[in-house]
């Protein structure tokens, strides 16, 4: 194979090499070198520079004959030339002889049947780190070639006039090589996204569907997932203490069912208590990372109120950490999809049932919204589309994920329910946040099956259908109109944001049946 050519000709020149480092000594290395600091509960500390979050625009997948027709190309999507990425791979392998490296084989996959294999070289110890937490360890040493490699070197900076990037940050997936590169930021996200877009290419050419989901699992057996983007309650809702968690972000739906694509979560730390995230703030634990987290200098106690440095805050630690985790992360068919949407406009209702052609509808929106005061310039509620609720990590047409959602609904009779935790009474800055109590309300209603003997009932402008009663939750709050004080706002808003689900969706005109593109929001005649 190329690929197993390329990285043993890359590692023949590194000036020294580090095999299978066990976490101790990565964080023996990490301190050595000064990448981070130590807290007071044996947590690496590390920064990571002007790059807090994922950088898409410096995103490329390599245009080569053989995916020239298979990928997606999109803002998302952008094309290097294989040019590029020979320029880039001899910078790193240049950088390589006078350097340490640290490598090691990890598997991305619970379900061995349809498991990667990836090779890991790092420059940091505690990228490493990161990697060994994040991934599935294996449990014996490995001695067939990987799959993929990953090559991380941060200190690597690319020229983007020699090299035609759009500035000295690379994040390159090459599939035809099966290699990614990664040089010029050292937020550690953009190698687990970078694996989980090359899931996403291999898996539904398998026929099987893979998600930026969470997924749970209920005493009684039955499985949820949570999609959601930022801001939704992902995490949040599908941490349960009443149920056990598969994975906190990406999976894959197999013939076998679900499987967890990791080993270990990257959750988001900002304002967490040990109140009101326990699981997250429990999991915090000797050898995890704290991602851009202000530690007293003295204390070395994390402030996890501190944005100094980012409100993307994160933590990464194995979902062992997590009390009751399911290991190996395989659970069955879902019984239940739930999708979260954090509604600004305040016009969505709380909970909704969907047909299939109403959640294939609502997939390919990928609908929430961002609040005004959160990024310069939003005085008010805007709606934000992502596909999937992931799009950036979707290599191939959106319409393949959707079909499959689709396929998968309707193989195995999974109920869908759209869920807005956003807000009630009005939109953001009159009305008030949806209460978490009520959310959790609805969803274990809708998980244990007592919404299945209630009445639904249509709901106006979204053609979805709202549920009459449910057990902890005052009936007025189902209905969002009941809610608004002031009915012609209410009214304004909601044609409103029928508009914004109308613009988007036009960009699958033509490409979807009519069933799915008019099941979605309309204004009344």
């Amino acid at each position: 194979m190329v690929n197993n050519y390329s990285c043993q000709d890359f590692l023949s020149v590194a000036r020294r090499i580090t095999y299978d480092a066990t976490i101790p000594e990565l964080l023996e290395e990490a301190i050595r070198n000064h990448e981070g600091r130590l807290s007071n509960n044996g947590a690496l500390c590390v920064t990571t520079g002007k790059h807090t979050g994922r950088s898409p625009k410096d995103r490329f997948i390599v245009d080569t004959p053989d995916v020239h027709d298979i990928v997606h190309w999109s803002n998302t999507n952008q094309p290097c030339s294989e040019n590029t990425f020979n320029r880039l791979y001899d910078k790193m392998k240049e950088y390589a002889k006078d350097h340490q490296l640290f490598v090691t084989d990890a598997l991305v996959g619970a379900d061995p049947d349809y498991r990667l294999q990836v090779k890991c070289i790092n420059e940091y110890a505690w990228h490493h780190l990161f990697l060994k937490q994040l991934f599935i360890r294996p449990e014996k040493k490995l001695t067939t070639p990987a799959g993929f490699t990953l090559i991380c070197m941060p200190s690597v900076k690319a020229n983007p006039i020699e090299d035609g990037t759009h500035s000295e940050t690379f994040i390159i997936v090459n599939f035809s090589k099966r290699m990614v590169l990664i040089g010029g930021g050292a937020y550690a996200g953009e190698m687990k996204k970078s694996i989980f877009s090359v899931m996403n290419f291999i898996l539904p050419q398998k026929n099987i569907f893979s998600m930026h989901c969470s997924a749970n699992v209920g005493k009684d057996g039955k499985t949820a997932l949570f999609f959601g983007l930022s801001g939704t309650g992902k995490t949040t809702l599908s941490a349960d203490p009443n149920r056990k968690l598969i994975g906190d972000d990406e999976h894959g739906w197999s013939e076998n069912g679900i499987f967890n694509l990791e080993g270990g979560c990257y959750a988001k730390t900002i304002n967490i208590t040990p109140e009101t995230e326990p699981q997250i703030y429990n999991a915090i634990q000797y050898g995890t990372i704290l991602e851009n987290v202000y530690i007293n200098p003295y204390t070395r106690e994390p402030d996890f109120f501190d944005a100094r440095f980012t409100q993307n805050t994160r933590t990464a630690y194995p979902v062992e950490n997590i009390p009751d985790a399911l290991v190996p992360s395989i659970g069955g068919h879902p019984n239940a999809i739930i999708f979260l949407t954090a509604d600004a406009f305040g016009v969505l209702p709380p909970i909704s049932k969907l047909s299939k052609e109403q959640a294939m509808y609502h997939f390919l929106s990928g609908y929430t919204s961002k609040v005004a005061g959160t990024e310069r310039g939003i005085t008010e509620p805007q709606a934000t589309f992502s596909i999937g609720f992931g799009e950036p990590f979707f290599p191939l047409s959106p319409l393949k994920y959707a079909h499959l959602l689709g396929e998968k609904i309707n193989q195995y009779n999974t109920s869908v329910y759209l869920v807005n935790t956003g807000w009630t009474g009005g939109p953001y800055g009159v009305g008030s946040r949806m209460k978490l109590k009520y959310t959790r309300a609805m969803i274990t209603a809708a998980l244990d099956g007592k919404l299945d003997d209630v009445e639904w009932k249509d709901y106006g402008y979204f053609q979805l259908c709202i549920p009459d009663s449910c057990p902890g939750v005052p009936t007025e709050v189902l209905n969002p109109e009941n809610t608004w004080a002031d009915k012609k706002a209410y009214h304004t808003q909601a044609a409103k944001l029928v508009r914004k689900f109308a613009e988007n969706v036009q960009r699958f005109k033509g490409e979807i049946p009519d069933e799915i593109l008019n099941a979605g929001p309309r204004l009344e005649e």
